[in-house]
Order: structure tokens, then sequence, then C-alpha cells
């Protein structure tokens, strides 16, 4: 078994339930014991007296209460290894939406020394595709030159789901980067955001008890990272999130988020309510007809948002929104950020415009598929020409609120 002493969060509870820890100084143990109560707030000096578990210990009781003072002060601190893990702590607060200072950037030198090949190295990630997966590839610097190579694809559902752990020569890598950056859909990262990304993935591994893919643990212990045992939150609504989400249907009008549909299953539900709206007995009007069929896909949408589901598709859009705003797409970054921290709270009036596009693009897709059919059956031989009198015939044409052309 495991010490507590090998894991932050385990140390952390240990201290707070009075659990004895003979692998490490009493006295230490007792002020540590004290730093980590709830609502205490540690000074940076009392937390670099610890031996370095507790250190890390207390500092995760400040993200655990959200608390970046510490993890900032400790940033800059010249125990390094505490230093290191304060930075680490600052991604992860930043993840969940804190508010995080930036840190002051020192001033040049004549002569400054060299960073090390290992913090010199980037990461890539792939934006998140509609069915929440995304790739990570990161590169740590080894003894005689080479890179070692995390493949990892993970999903919003099980965590790392596959990883390939490899070496590449030093060229070879660059080769990577490059074309990964040229293909699009990608965006360059601090190789500590990367390896936090995949530490939360891992933490979801765990909670939903999908086995490790060979050779993850090893990435995880080689970038320095343990598996985020929490899971991700964001920060509570703002009051003009309202008009962001009035806007939420102009995500799906860039590139990235254009193919992004519901789940398969949810498709055809929509479809079933679609038929029992055309094919009704009733003697409906055209327009009684096209509310109907607008109301189904409503009610499909709102059925799926579930809350689970809403904060799974809150935490897709708040990744796509970094996206944007590495991309210098602002207005976009800034309506995926309200309509996900919206979506994650369960704020569901005005219904989310970005749900109900969600659905209507299929609608969309089955309207266009039904023109294309009716062209092609015109064309074939034998087939009547339109008469005019169809030609003159005014459209009635029904859009919804995001000017979606309804059959």
């Amino acid at each position: 078994m495991k010490s507590p002493a090998s894991d932050p969060r385990s140390l952390l509870d240990a201290l707070r339930a009075g659990t004895a820890l003979p692998d490490l100084p009493a006295d230490k143990v007792e002020a540590a014991r004290a730093l980590a109560r709830e609502g205490h707030v540690a000074t940076p000096a009392e937390v670099e007296a610890l031996p370095e578990p507790l250190a890390a210990a207390v500092l995760e009781a400040s993200v655990l209460a959200g608390q970046p003072a510490l993890a900032e002060a400790l940033s800059a601190s010249s125990v390094k290894p505490l230093a290191k893990l304060a930075k680490k702590a600052l991604y992860r607060l930043r993840s969940r939406g804190v508010a995080v200072a930036e840190a002051p950037r020192a001033a040049p030198t004549e002569s400054p020394a060299p960073a090390p090949a290992s913090d010199a190295l980037p990461a890539l990630a792939s934006i998140i595709t509609g069915r929440g997966e995304r790739a990570l590839v990161l590169g740590r610097a080894i003894r005689g030159g080479g890179i070692e190579v995390v493949q990892a694809l993970l999903t919003d559902e099980h965590g790392v789901i596959q990883l390939q752990l490899g070496e590449k020569g030093r060229g070879a890598w660059r080769r990577v980067i490059k074309e990964g950056l040229e293909q699009g859909g990608t965006m360059e990262l601090p190789v500590d955001e990367a390896a936090a990304l995949l530490a939360e993935a891992a933490g979801l591994n765990l909670r939903t008890h999908t086995p490790f893919p060979e050779g993850l643990d090893v990435a995880l212990r080689h970038f320095g990272v343990q598996p985020q045992l929490e899971p991700t939150t964001l920060p509570a609504p703002e009051p003009d999130d309202v008009r962001r989400s009035r806007e939420g249907d102009l995500l799906h009008e860039t590139a990235e988020m254009a193919a992004w549909l519901p789940p398969e299953p949810v498709v055809k539900r929509l479809l079933a309510k679609l038929d029992e709206v055309v094919v009704s007995p009733l003697a409906l009007s055209d327009v009684q007809r096209q509310d109907q069929l607008q109301s189904a896909v409503a009610s499909v949408a709102q059925d799926f948002f579930s809350p689970d589901m809403a904060r799974r598709y809150a935490l897709r859009l708040w990744r796509m929104a970094d996206f944007f705003e590495r991309t210098e797409r602002a207005r976009e970054a800034d309506v995926a950020r309200g309509e996900a921290r919206r979506l994650f709270h369960g704020a569901d009036q005005p219904f989310s415009r970005f749900a109900e596009r969600l659905f209507e693009k299929v609608v969309g897709l089955v309207a266009a598929a039904g023109a294309r059919a009716e062209t092609a059956t015109q064309r074939a031989p034998g087939a009547r020409e339109p008469t005019a009198s169809a030609e003159a015939a005014p459209s009635q044409e029904r859009r919804s609120p995001g000017g979606l052309i309804l059959p």
C-alpha cells in the first residue's frame, strides 16, 4: 500500500484526520496539521519551512479551497521543487476559472542562462470534437539528445483511452510540431499545461473505473503530475452571460464546431419525433406543422441536456473558448465561456441557443438530403418538368430563431 506521503491529496486527508505519519518529522507534521485546517491561510514562509511532501499537502489545501494567493507567492520561491508545484497549482486554479495574477517577469540580464531543454519543448493539443475527444502530444528531453514523446487520446467520458510512449530525434520532433500546427485544429501549449490536461483526464479514468492504457502511469511520472482526483469546476455565471447565451448559435458557424452534432441515438429519437409530426392524421396548416416541428426540436434538445450532459458540454465549450482566444477570436471565446458557465450551473432560462442549434442542424441536414433526393428524381429519365404555376408558387418557408429553414 502506498504511503499517504506519496500523494498530496491523501497526505492532506491524513493531516486533517489526525492520522499518524511516522515517516515524517513529528514537529513538522504538527505544524502542517495546523496549516492544513480548513479556513486557515498559510504564509509562504510557513510552507517553505516544511518538508516537500507536507508543503505539497498544504498547497493542495489552498487549491481545493480555490485560494490562489499561496500558490502565487510560492511560484517565485527559491525552493525550486516548491515553486514548480506552485506553478502547477496555479494552472489547476485557472482551469477551474479562478482568477490568478500573472507572474512578474524577471528583468533580462546581459548573459541570461539558457533554459533547460525540457522547458523549451512545446506541446500540442487538438481542439475538442463534438464527441468530446481530443489529442495531446508532449515531449521531454532525455539523455543522449533524444525526445521522449507521449501521444494520447482523451475523452471527456472515460479519460485517457489510448496512449503511445516512444522516442524521436529532435529533428523528427520539430516536424511533428510543425506539421501538427499546419494541419489546423491544434494549438501549441506549454508542456506544463499539457501535462495538467493529461492529469485531469487520468483522474477521470479513476472516477469512471476506466483502466489506464499501458504507459500512462509512466507518462504521468515522467512529466511530474498525478491524476486530478477532483472534477474540474467552472465559475458561476456572470450577469452578461444571458446576452452571450442568445448568441450561442454563432459557435456552430465556426469551422471547428460546424460538424458538432448530437449522438446518433439522440438523432434517431429526434427524427422519430419529426416523423410523428409529418405523418400526423390531424389536419394541420403549414404554420401549425412547422410550429410542431420546432417544438419537437426544442423538446428533444431540452431532454438531452440533463444536468450531467450540460456540464459535459460546458467543459467542452470552456476548452473551445481557450482555443478561440489563442486564435484571436475574442467574440467566439466570450460567447463560449458565457454558455459554458450557464450550462455548467444549470441556468436554463432562456434555454441555450448553442444547445438548440446543435439539434436544428440535424433538421437542416435532413431537409437538404430531401431536397437533393427530389432534384435527382426530377432529373431522372421520364420525369415531368415543373409547371409554371409550381415555379411561381410563393415560398411558405419558416425559419427558427437561428435562421434555420424548417421543412
